[in-house]
């Protein structure tokens, strides 16, 4: 959500509070009130770390200066380009970096390494939901309504999240609303702390959310509840989609998806019933090989219902992190430029090839998507050298296992990062980099608000930020020019690079951000040079008069169901699904090192309906390992109600014996390349006793390098870049 907070940084520890900003209004998660905590933990990388022998990576990491490092990455770098061409270096990003550094990324990786082959694990996050909105609405933004706009809503359907636990400050919007006299229902396969606070919950079976999609158009056209001069008016592809939807009849709805038809058709008249109503899709319904299509069947739905672009209405989808919507919309997705322009668009490519003083020809063409890129490494036309900035692929990808085999085959392996996560452990080349509140710069949310997180303190000595390494990466390559280390200086250029996109953010300053609490794209720049030209405000509610489509409508596009990739059988005869919980976070590299959360939340646990337990003698707290086609994990059982029955529920945030992502399945959504994380077909087995730990113990992540960079700090390691990172540290810091 990015809430707001101020953090006193005076001195280390620094003392963090929550802020009244809008999104938050003074709320803070666990994770959010500990965070600070981060920045100065034991386990924290002080030093650049190398391997004792080149390219061995059974050899161990040890402690070594920035211009050995650097001088590694860049033999590499060019030992591959010229063995393989320009595509056998890669990058990869993450959505936690600020849009400088995205920007910043996706500008390397196309014009010092002139490769195609960069992508995030945004991927892995919001891809599906970004495709739809671009085929429906002709953008892509998460929400198109400020998150405060909910608590004025009269009924809400969110599909597949649960903000109860993974997005806690913004449940009081929810909360507002149902003390109004809101309806809120809720589709999730189990009953979450969300779902338990709905007015109607709807659990289908994972991986069928598209078909209850289309009983619900069904309903609503077979009920005379669609806003018929809405459609006529503001939308096209209405007779295509009806015609799938006809199909889906509400009893073979609830065949499909375990559904009851009452509640089925209960929650079509709540939504068409209600005078402000809003539709929410999350990472349930959308980390799916067939994602795109069912975030599309739930936006037919609201367009039927004449719900976007209508003032205190709309359809929209929850992000997934920090900045996972500024992350895409400036040059991280392998198909896309900033301001949201797309690669292959000769016009798109000028432009930004104007800014960055480069021929449009030089710039290469769309890369692969991140899953896809990772599956080659090391392969004939695969990438060959890596860089991971801000991600932990080798717990986050799917078909885990295999993605570590893939890494293993490359000829380098980088990681930029401020632990040694499970990536960075494979890695030949570890950079140490600043934490969040050591460097200044812009984030996204999920609003479509573009907010300014002020620098707070410096690094620990011998710590760079991203800016300064990909500075000193590019001056080592000989791109001299063009890669600024000051924050600003990279905004200016972005707003340029950005300016006439989708995603415009010309008119948009630092100082704005400051005095007006965050902007809302798009925001272009003033016309002409006339200083008494009145800024743009910036555009908090996108629709209202259009929707940026050729023909100014909104798209209804045909869908239908197909039952899932991966279906039970008598080996492996339930269902497993992943998601979050509220102490932990992504691949867990942070909040696996914070002690409040892991008292919270010390393990990783695996719900289990109590019929299958009974079936497999399997009591709580018990050990049981999970199989599918690629893996075997071992979790503690949570045996509960609130799960479908035949339905196993697993988080992803650890990694070792419990990775949730060595059991689920790389194949991949045919517009977003979404793998299939959200659906597989799964065995249980009860494998001990609550006390067995031996069968599922790992030591804390990061164990070894931390001892690595103690025993360099004390011994006094350091060297420059070239390039220094300076800044006085603040009294306080804004949001």
């Amino acid at each position: 959500m990015q809430c707001g907070i101020r953090l006193t940084a005076g001195g280390r520890p620094a003392e963090l509070e929550p802020d009244d900003f809008p999104t938050n209004r003074g709320g803070l998660c666990s994770k959010g009130w500990t965070a600070a905590e981060l920045l100065d933990h034991p386990d924290r990388l002080l030093t650049p770390l190398v391997r004792e022998v080149p390219g061995d990576r059974r050899s161990a990491l040890r402690p070594a200066s920035w211009d050995e490092a650097l001088d590694r990455v860049v033999a590499a770098v060019r030992d591959s380009q010229e063995r393989y061409g320009r595509d056998a270096v890669g990058c990869f990003g993450g959505g936690g970096m600020t849009n400088e550094k995205a920007y910043a990324l996706g500008k390397f990786a196309r014009v010092a390494l002139r490769t195609s082959a960069i992508d995030y694990n945004g991927r892995f996050c919001m891809s599906s939901a970004a495709g739809a909105l671009n085929q429906a609405y002709g953008v892509d933004r998460g929400l198109p309504f400020p998150i405060a706009d909910l608590a004025e809503a009269d009924a809400l359907l969110l599909v597949g999240g649960n903000p109860a636990a993974t997005m806690p400050p913004a449940m009081q919007h929810l909360d507002a609303a149902r003390a109004r006299g809101a309806a809120l229902v809720v589709v999730d396969p189990r009953r979450t702390a969300t779902a338990a606070g709905a007015t109607l919950h709807l659990a289908p079976v994972p991986g069928t959310d598209l078909a209850l999609a289309l009983g619900m158009l069904h309903v609503a056209r077979r009920d005379g509840l669609v806003d018929e001069a809405y459609v006529a008016e503001r939308t096209t592809g209405f007779a295509a989609a009806v015609a799938a939807a006809n199909r889906w009849w509400p009893d073979r709805v609830e065949r499909t998806t375990g559904v009851p038809v009452a509640d089925l058709e209960r929650a079509v008249h709540l939504l068409a019933g209600a005078e402000r109503a809003v539709i929410l899709s999350a990472r349930g319904a959308e980390q799916h090989a067939g994602g795109t299509d069912t975030v599309l069947g739930f936006s037919n739905l609201a367009l039927a219902l004449g719900l976007p672009g209508r003032p205190g209405s709309g359809f929209g989808t929850t992000t997934g992190q920090g900045n996972g919507q500024g992350g895409r919309e400036h040059g991280m997705k392998a198909d896309q430029l900033p301001g949201y322009r797309m690669l292959a668009d000769p016009a798109a490519r000028a432009h930004v090839a104007g800014v960055w003083g480069v021929d449009p020809d030089d710039l290469p063409a769309p890369g692969l998507s991140a899953f896809e890129m990772l599956d080659r490494c090391g392969t004939e036309g695969g990438v060959r050298t890596l860089l991971v900035l801000a991600s932990n692929v080798a717990v986050s990808a799917p078909d885990r296992d295999r993605v570590r085999a893939r890494l293993a085959a490359l000829d380098a392996l980088v990681v930029v990062d401020f632990f040694l996560s499970e990536t960075a452990a494979l890695a030949d080349v570890v950079l140490p980099t600043a934490q969040w509140a050591e460097e200044g710069g812009t984030m996204t949310n999920l609003e479509g608000r573009v907010i300014l997180r002020r620098k707070a303190l410096d690094p620990p000595e011998g710590v760079l930020d991203d800016l300064v390494i990909l500075r000193a990466l590019a001056d080592r390559l000989g791109v001299e020019r063009g890669f600024p280390t000051d924050p600003e200086e990279v905004f200016a250029e972005l707003r340029r690079a950005s300016a006439g996109g989708r995603a415009d953010y010309s008119g948009i300053t630092y100082e704005r951000l400051d005095a007006e609490q965050g902007v809302f794209w798009p925001c272009p720049a003033p016309a002409g040079d006339d200083p008494d030209t009145a800024p743009h405000p910036g555009t908090p509610r996108v629709f209202l008069d259009g929707f940026p489509t050729p023909d100014g409508r909104a798209r209804f596009v045909h869908v239908d169901f197909r039952p899932r990739a991966e279906q039970p059988d008598h080996a492996h005869p339930y269902v497993l699904t992943t998601g979050r919980t509220m102490s932990q976070y992504q691949s867990g590299t942070q909040t696996r090192r914070v002690r409040q959360l892991l008292l919270t939340d010390p393990d990783a646990r695996a719900e289990l309906h109590p019929d299958v337990a009974a079936r497999h003698g399997v009591a709580d707290g018990d050990l049981v390992a999970l199989e599918t086609r690629r893996g075997r994990a071992v979790f503690r059982a949570r045996v509960t109600e609130a799960v479908v029955r035949g339905t196993i529920f697993v988080p992803f945030h650890w990694a070792g014996l419990s990775g949730a992502n060595s059991l689920t399945d790389h194949r991949l959504d045919p517009t977003s390349r979404m793998p299939e994380f959200k659906a597989c077909a799964v065995r249980l087995e009860r494998v001990g006793g609550p006390d067995d730990l031996d069968l599922w113990a790992e030591p804390p992540p990061g164990t070894s390098a931390a001892a690595a960079t103690r025993t360099a700090a004390a011994a006094g390691t350091t060297a420059s870049a070239g390039t220094t990172a300076s800044a006085s540290p603040t009294d306080g810091g804004t949001p």
